[in-house]
């Protein structure tokens, strides 16, 4: 698929979206069910994006977000009857925005595309986070489900990019990881923030993060 030059931008506050990823969203807003709308006619694509600072005091405006994201393509759109939507978004790639458009009502911006990155991890990074992983939810008193992805049922972008956004940590945490220029950086970052909420645990068992979602 050839990647345009502007695409819709979705911003929410929990969210950080990545390549290869589903992710199922509800959408309500009217400047956002006119975005399904148009982006249902075009290319299918939809670009999530993680909003920043004072967010909530703008929320109805045009709120500060970060420049990278990762755009998705509508897999399933389902317009319900009072015109909301539930719309299903397949990770395709990260970008990086130059400069934002006022052309609608939703937000939309000019952006450049990251590379994609057919390198596989170093040797050993692999088991390194899997073990992390399984230390992190013990301590969080979770199963480990993930036992097929963990033994390497699936090729390494598609390993390190389901924990990235589905494990519990925070959504800055994410977006760090979503900015990591290569798979072995966003790996790695990975194993930081999991040793970090390790030794969080370990001082303080019990304590709950932050979650903002």
């Amino acid at each position: 698929m050839t990647l345009p030059e502007i695409i819709p931008v979705f911003p929410l506050p929990n969210v950080v979206f990545f390549p290869r990823m589903p992710l199922p969203l509800h959408v309500f807003e009217p400047r956002y069910r006119a975005m399904v709308r148009d982006a249902a006619r075009g290319a299918h694509l939809i670009g999530m994006a993680l909003l920043r600072g004072e967010w909530q005091q703008e929320y109805y405006g045009r709120p500060p977000i970060f420049a990278t994201g990762t755009v998705g393509e509508m897999v399933h759109v389902e317009e319900l009857p009072d015109g909301r939507f539930n719309i299903v978004l397949r990770g395709l790639r990260e970008y990086t925005i130059v400069r934002e458009l006022e052309r609608h009502a939703y937000r939309e911006a000019v952006v450049t595309w990251r590379a994609a990155d057919s390198a596989p991890l170093p040797l050993g990074a692999r088991d390194a986070v899997s073990a992390l992983v399984r230390r992190y939810l013990a301590l969080r008193g979770k199963e480990v489900g993930e036992e097929d992805l963990l033994r390497g049922s699936v090729d390494d972008e598609t390993f390190v990019n389901f924990l990235a956004q589905h494990l519990d940590v925070e959504p800055l945490d994410k977006q760090a990881l979503l900015e990591a220029t290569t798979l072995a950086e966003r790996a790695q970052s990975l194993a930081d923030v999991l040793e970090f909420r390790l030794e969080e645990l370990r001082l303080h068992p019990g304590g709950a993060q932050g979650r903002a979602h």
